[in-house]
């Protein structure tokens, strides 16, 4: 129920006194401070004529008043009940406030401001919950508020604690004594609801009591920390006064410690007066000071790398030859020279030897190979990434000079193996960042020479360190991204891709027991036929290595343990091809003959990329036009110049090969090797080339069961390529059955898989010519230029115009 205006009350004029930071409650006695003239002469006026005023707030304190708009539409009406005058000429008066009042209007002329107001008085509200309400506003009050310091102000009447007590009245006495704002205190003192009143009250209240109970909780806990830093830094201070008391101290105890760091890291003389020095220098200056840090740093990096200890090499030829054969299939040549290295090295009495890089597709097992190198030896091994390094300082370190400076990689790694020869691989150097003129590939010159290496500088830790006791192992996928100058540091040996056999052998031997391990499959619980085993290698794999393989038989094993638990029987499975075909899907490859057909100008090249032997499928296409040559697939430049090289050799030729030379000068030729997205380059699809183009021309459908790669000359000569084993592999893949090779390559067989050579057709050639009878379904018919034409053997014939779609590929042969 909401209080009401008494309309009994009558519109009186009253002297105004405007309160700037205080708001006043009914019949709460409050003592205010007056200085301004109006305020002065209104206070005169009221005591003199026994006249009661109006008490109004400012709404801002900063302003003075100039109109009604300044002040608050709500004050008191009370009586001046003491008056003293201040020495500054101020006034303290004692106001006795009676009740509010509603202000009407304000005169701000005369000697002091005068206002109408109609006094407001209040009913209690009937609300049955009101008293428990005030109840329990009484219970905070005298259980939260401090009352003693309240007491200074506002005098408190003991009439108020009784039952009786108006509900409006209490909450009028409360909210003086409160911590809020002059917005909510208005707030109060405006709301005529008796209930309402009472509850913002409690509000407020209630808002003061979580506030005083942070602070308090605050300034304990800051008083606890502060307090236990202290008593943490007497004792500190008391046991430092015991100790040198006793002759001894915390700094001399360090300082002992390091020393004693020093004398057992049997560092070469020259490193241990470097430390030395740098210990005396901190003993100087002590290690309290901001200069203290780095030097105790340097020491504990100069005194945790290796210096001396190194363990004992197993140099047993046969130990390390069972090692490698037992890790790895394959790879007879890189086996045995390690083992010719280790033989060596047994014979002389010590291990040193040339840099070592291990070059090949992912996958091969270059970084396993490693590892097994270290085991044979009986040495610690750790890997350094350098792919994507940038920055000289990862290898060689910082100065010491910047902030947070540290030794670089091969400094930390060897304060890892805490060993003096470990055997570090340095992975993925062909991925390593190449900046002209230095970076970290220039850093690695020094690391990777066995004729320097032994007083390489680090820039951190500035004193020559001994690396030629570590062997260093590279490994690459493409040596062509290797500069020359590091590539000459090196002793490359190849690892070569995996033919089919020997996935089926490396499946067998470690891959299906590793992922049966890891699965939890014992006791041949899941069985692999061994004709399944292949096709799972051809249909879901493409690769030189045997990564994607491993990863295909984890999800067989994976596949197999789900279904032992969702059927609940403990019996073996073997695989069928649906079932494998059940786990792993559609074969995403596959090996079927889908050309059978042979067509004209459709010819089959083979690529060497990173990664293994490609197959490129290469369209020559003849039509009516003005003499232009157009090339997409995103042909690199040196296979562009292949392929002109190739049709100045046909125009030159033209002829012997059944064309007529002016038949060039009516139509246009289109290459395009498929895949258009994947970069291609390199000379060694020239005869290919040369091929198509003539079948294209001629109209004879090419045998789609041969592939053939050579570089081509202008005069047809054919040159000899790189990466013929992993060519004949693609080919082997793709399901060729012979392949033309260039004669000079014919050496290189012997290195190729008897598996390959027994299941492939391969046919030398060392001119173009030997290729069109293989190639061709039947050799062209020469024709005879008619007379009074130019014979294209005049000069090679070079396009107007040569359209291309490519840009900058990476490299393949």
């Amino acid at each position: 129920m909401s209080e009401q205006l008494d309309t009994k009350d009558e519109i009186h004029t009253y002297p105004l006194l405007a309160l700037k930071n205080v708001v006043v409650f009914p019949e709460t006695p409050k003592s205010l401070f007056f200085n301004r003239p109006q305020s002065l002469e209104a206070i005169k006026e009221a005591v003199t004529r026994k006249r009661p005023v109006l008490v109004v707030t400012m709404k801002s304190p900063d302003r003075d008043v100039k109109s009604r708009d300044d002040l608050h539409q709500m004050g008191v009406i009370g009586r001046i009940a003491k008056v003293q005058r201040l020495p500054n000429g101020a006034v303290q008066a004692l106001l006795e406030p009676s009740q509010r009042a509603s202000v009407l209007a304000v005169d701000l002329n005369g000697p002091f401001f005068t206002a109408k107001a109609r006094p407001v008085s209040s009913r209690e509200s009937a609300d049955l919950e009101l008293p428990q309400l005030v109840q329990a506003l009484k219970h905070e009050v005298f259980n939260h508020l401090d009352m003693e310091k309240k007491h200074q102000q506002i005098q408190w009447n003991e009439e108020l604690d009784r039952k009786d007590v108006p509900a409006g009245r209490f909450a009028d006495a409360v909210a003086p004594m409160l911590n809020a704002s002059l917005d909510e205190l208005q707030d109060i003192l405006e709301t005529l609801d008796t209930r309402e009143r009472v509850e913002k009250v409690y509000t407020l209240l209630y808002k003061e009591i979580q506030q005083r109970k942070f602070e308090k909780d605050l300034k304990a806990r800051i008083e606890e920390q502060v307090g236990k830093r202290q008593k943490e830094y007497f004792l500190n201070e008391q046991m430092r006064a015991i100790q040198e008391e006793m002759g001894e101290s915390p700094e001399n105890a360090e300082f002992d410690a390091i020393a004693k760091a020093i004398e057992e890291a049997e560092m070469p003389e020259a490193v241990r007066e470097t430390a030395e020095k740098e210990l005396a220098k901190l003993r100087r200056i002590g290690l309290q000071s901001h200069e203290a840090t780095p030097v105790r740093n340097y020491l504990d990096w100069l005194t945790s790398v290796p210096w001396s200890k190194a363990t004992e090499d197993n140099l047993s030829v046969h130990h390390t030859e069972e090692i490698l054969n037992e890790d790895h299939y394959g790879l007879d040549k890189p086996k045995e020279r390690i083992i010719e290295y280790l033989a060596v090295s047994q014979a002389v009495g010590a291990l040193k030897g040339p840099i070592i890089c291990l070059s090949g597709p992912p996958g091969v097992g270059k970084t396993s190979f490693a590892k097994s190198i270290a085991r044979s030896l009986g040495r610690e091994f750790a890997r350094i990434s350098l792919g994507g390094v940038r920055d000289e300082a990862e290898i060689r370190g910082h100065r010491r000079t910047y902030i947070g400076a540290m030794p670089g990689k091969i400094i930390q790694t060897m304060k890892k193996v805490k060993t003096v020869n470990p055997v570090l691989l340095l992975d993925e150097i062909d991925k390593i960042s190449n900046y002209f003129g230095g970076g970290p590939t220039a850093a690695l010159l020094e690391v990777l020479d066995p004729e320097q290496n032994h007083t390489f500088m680090d820039h951190y830790l500035e004193v020559e360190y001994d690396l030629s006791k570590v062997l260093f192992i590279c490994t690459a996928n493409d040596l062509g991204t290797v500069p020359l100058p590091l590539r000459d540091r090196m002793e490359i040996i190849e690892l070569s891709g995996y033919t089919e056999l020997e996935k089926v052998h490396i499946a067998n031997r470690y891959l299906i027991p590793k992922q049966m391990k890891e699965n939890g499959l014992v006791d041949d619980q899941l069985q692999i036929p061994g004709k399944l085993l292949l096709e799972v290698i051809r249909g879901y794999t493409r690769e030189a290595g045997v990564r994607g393989l491993d990863r295909t038989i984890s999800k067989l094993c994976r596949k197999a343990v789900t279904d032992r638990l969702k059927s609940g029987k403990e019996k073996k499975i073997r695989l069928t091809r649906r079932k494998v075909q059940n786990y792993l899907g559609i074969a995403p490859f596959s090996h079927q003959k889908l050309e059978q057909e042979n067509m004209p100008g459709m010819v089959t090249g083979l690529a060497w990329t990173s990664v293994g032997g490609e197959t490129l499928s290469i369209e020559v296409q003849a039509m009516k036009g003005t003499g232009k040559l157009s090339l997409t697939g995103k042909l690199g430049d040196v296979m562009k110049e292949s392929a002109q090289a190739a049709l100045s050799y046909v125009r030159a030729n033209a002829n012997d090969l059944g064309i007529y030379g002016k038949s060039f000068k009516n139509m246009d030729i289109h290459i395009h090797v498929p895949a258009g997205g994947t970069p291609k380059d390199g000379p060694s699809a020239g005869i290919a080339l040369a091929g198509g183009l003539v079948s294209a021309l001629t109209g004879i459908p090419i045998h789609w069961n041969v592939g053939l790669t050579g570089e081509i000359t202008l005069r047809g000569n054919v040159l000899p390529i790189g990466g013929l084993k992993e060519k004949l592999m693609a080919a082997l893949r793709a399901n060729l059955d012979k392949v033309l090779i260039p004669v000079q390559n014919e050496k290189d067989l012997a290195e190729v898989p008897a598996e390959i050579r027994d299941r492939l057709q391969i046919v030398t050639v060392k001119h173009v010519s030997e290729v069109f009878p293989v190639l061709l379904e039947h050799l062209p018919i020469p024709v005879k230029e008619p007379e009074g034409e130019n014979s294209e053997r005049q000069g090679a014939f070079v396009p107007d115009r040569i359209e291309s779609g490519s840009s900058q590929p990476s490299g393949m042969d």
